[in-house]
């Protein structure tokens, strides 16, 4: 698959330490006391306890490949947990590892090469892919246990274009994605600041032997999206949390126009 290189990065290496630290914790205040047999409505199949080993032993291994700065794939995901054997002691356990995860990203010079299985490779793929893996199962479990959930705009628009920028290379774990095809149409992917005005634009074109993220075009216009066929406007979160497959298109939080045939088709391939 076709891709336009635009991994800018427009966050300081520094907002990602320091997200990576709050996402971290709050996620473990979320599930600390909770049933931890709760279900996590849009982690099909898990619950809270699988849901909180998961974020935990996720950040121990990103940790251990910033560590060893890797060269290429590894051939092992086997870290050492130090998991708790009551998985009441789970969120506690997510919480105590923030120190660690804090001093390994300070320690990490970002532009250090290393393997990263998306578009940038360096190390700073992995503070900003570790952000939002914590950030979104973040809203995931305040969602089963039935708490509003807000997310910093900035952050959430990064976390829009982190997704995009990468998401032709998730074939490794979301086969469908490889098998997104089409006829060349664009879809558009808008996001509205708080005056409901158009900032960042992100497009893709759906091609017969793969999908191509397109460069950016400038923000501040009202106008539609030039030569796309359908296009989602909504705020920065609604958009981290529809490209997630956390909310529908079909939502009211969302201007959808065009060809919703297109929507239907990235939808159903781009889920992971």
């Amino acid at each position: 698959m076709e891709t336009t290189n635009r991994a800018g990065h427009p966050l300081p290496y520094g907002t990602y330490q320091r997200a990576i630290e709050q996402e971290t914790l709050r996620f473990a205040e979320v599930v600390k006391g909770v049933d931890p047999g709760t279900a996590v409505p849009s982690c099909p199949g898990w619950t809270l306890t699988e849901l909180t080993q998961h974020v935990g032993a996720l950040q121990r291994w990103f940790c251990t490949l910033l560590s060893r700065l890797v060269q290429e794939p590894p051939r092992s995901r086997e870290v050492e947990l130090g998991l708790p054997e009551r998985v009441e002691e789970y969120a506690d356990w997510v919480a105590q590892g923030v120190p660690a995860v804090s001093a390994v990203l300070r320690a990490t010079d970002p532009l250090a090469a290393m393997w990263a299985w998306g578009e940038d490779q360096h190390a700073r793929f992995w503070a900003r892919r570790m952000l939002f893996e914590t950030l979104v199962h973040r809203v995931d479990a305040e969602r089963a246990v039935g708490r509003e959930s807000d997310v910093d705009p900035t952050l959430a628009a990064d976390g829009v274009d982190e997704f995009l920028v990468n998401l032709p290379y998730a074939g490794l774990f979301a086969p469908a994605v490889t098998k997104l095809r089409g006829d060349g149409e664009v879809i558009a992917f808008q996001c509205l600041d708080g005056a409901g005005r158009i900032g960042e634009e992100w497009r893709v074109r759906l091609n017969p032997d793969g999908f191509r993220l397109l460069p950016s075009r400038s923000a501040g216009t009202d106008a539609g999206p030039s030569g796309a066929q359908a296009a989602v406007r909504g705020q920065a979160t609604d958009l981290l949390m529809l490209l997630y497959g956390r909310r529908s298109y079909q939502e009211t939080a969302f201007h959808v126009s065009g060809e919703t045939a297109a929507l239907d088709r990235w939808f159903a391939h781009t889920a992971f």
